[in-house]
């Protein structure tokens, strides 16, 4: 296959495997004249992706240990539901995650199963993954294949100091989703994979790990040599890492994210100041970028990177304090502000923008706000209409429109052409 994901807007989260955050067929809606804003409230949403031009896909789950998921085709206008699959079988819950294929179909990975479903939302294919444990989300690999992994960290209301033992990630097969290899890392992982083509990177809760997937002989390679540790006494573990050509980027202090009680603020643990993380791809050395001092630092998601510019942003949502950077020679502090961010970012590369959440307080509405990257002015503000803060994905839409998800609330912003 020469493209792995649907030719869309946005076809999977953060856009990609790599995790830039930007649309990858270049879609971006300009950001002039005054938004429009439609809400709608959700009972529990995580995402949506596109397809066809006007195709809007959300995927929704109950919660518990014995959860299922759904997605939906939503209205791109009023966001109603125009169609929904059956009830997925799921189980125990984490947010999971859907993308749309290079070859037209949809998949859904949450709790511990994996499905297929065709554009008419009916299932195609199951698959009952391995361990009785979430699995947070996929990515789709270089050869059409997907791989995915247990969620090896706390959940909401289980014991905050567990993590699992190891971690297994599988590939799947995307015709049947039968699991043609599998490979065990020897440590816990909470962040979500990212790839480029086949090669598998892993944020443990100690150190960063490269996968090869071969499929020419369908093995899964560990790269053992190359693991970098990284954490040190004091720091919490790193999240999702985004991709760049001789880098891997990602946030520490990951611990405490489980006491998300509609507001990351407040819940960190960590005593080492909230850091963003870069790990060369060519000699695994460690540089750390320092987003505050402040002692409990938090996140629960990526930074965003513009490696076209040169600028890198991170983050603490324990503290509300976003930092960026220049990184073009030796890193230097472009701007910093404060703002109640807690999801993934979104990055508007031709305009320079990064698009990021305010929350202030509960019963107080998020705000979305867009950013100039270079000098952290704000180039515009509305309410998403979500009392909570949103901790999940945005997406860029086909018609000069971006989607912001929360737990309980659907938003589409859209600057009139």
């Amino acid at each position: 296959m020469n493209t792995v994901a649907y030719p869309s807007s946005w076809p999977a989260e953060d856009g990609g495997a790599q995790r830039l955050q930007v649309s990858p067929t270049g879609v971006e809606p300009r950001i002039e004249g005054t938004p429009i804003v439609t809400t709608r409230d959700l009972l529990v949403g995580t995402m949506v992706v596109t397809r066809e031009p006007g195709e809007v896909f959300l995927l929704c789950h109950s919660g518990g240990d014995d959860a299922v998921s759904w997605v939906e085709q939503i209205d791109p206008d009023t966001l109603a539901p125009l169609a929904r699959s059956r009830d997925l079988p799921a189980g125990p819950t984490w947010p999971g995650g859907l993308a749309v294929h290079a070859n037209g179909f949809l998949y859904v990975v949450f709790g511990r199963f994996a499905h297929k479903l065709s554009p008419a939302l009916d299932v195609v294919a199951s698959c009952e993954l391995p361990r009785d444990l979430p699995y947070n989300s996929f990515v789709i690999l270089g050869d059409g294949s997907l791989a995915t992994k247990n969620f090896g960290g706390a959940r909401p209301g289980y014991e905050t100091s567990h993590l699992e033992a190891d971690t297994e990630l599988v590939i799947l097969h995307p015709d049947d989703l039968r699991i043609v290899a599998s490979a065990i890392l020897p440590e816990a992982s909470i962040a979500r994979l990212s790839a480029v083509d086949n090669e598998i990177f892993v944020v443990g809760v100690e150190s960063l790990w490269t996968l090869t997937w071969d499929p020419s002989v369908q093995e899964l390679f560990v790269d053992a040599a190359r693991a970098v540790a990284y954490r040190r006494d004091g720091e919490g573990y790193g999240w999702d890492p985004v991709i760049t050509e001789s880098d891997v980027w990602f946030l520490n202090n990951g611990q405490g994210s489980e006491r998300f009680d509609g507001s990351l603020a407040g819940h960190g643990t960590a005593t080492v100041p909230q850091c963003l993380v870069r790990v060369s791809r060519l000699d695994g050395s460690v540089t750390r970028l320092e987003v505050t001092s402040a002692p409990g630092g938090l996140v629960a998601n990526p930074p965003a990177i513009d490696p076209n510019r040169h600028i890198a942003v991170g983050y603490d949502s324990g503290n509300r304090v976003v930092t960026a950077w220049s990184y073009e020679s030796e890193p230097r502090v472009l701007w910093t502000t404060s703002l109640g961010h807690g999801s993934h970012p979104l990055v508007l590369p031709e305009q320079g923008l990064v698009v990021l959440g305010d929350f202030v307080e509960m019963g107080r509405n998020e705000d979305v706000v867009i950013l100039d990257l270079a000098s952290g002015d704000e180039r515009c503000r509305v309410m998403s209409g979500s009392p909570i803060q949103s901790v999940l994905f945005p997406a860029v839409g086909d018609d000069n429109s971006i989607y912001i998800v929360s737990f309980l609330a659907l938003t589409k912003v859209t600057w009139a052409a």
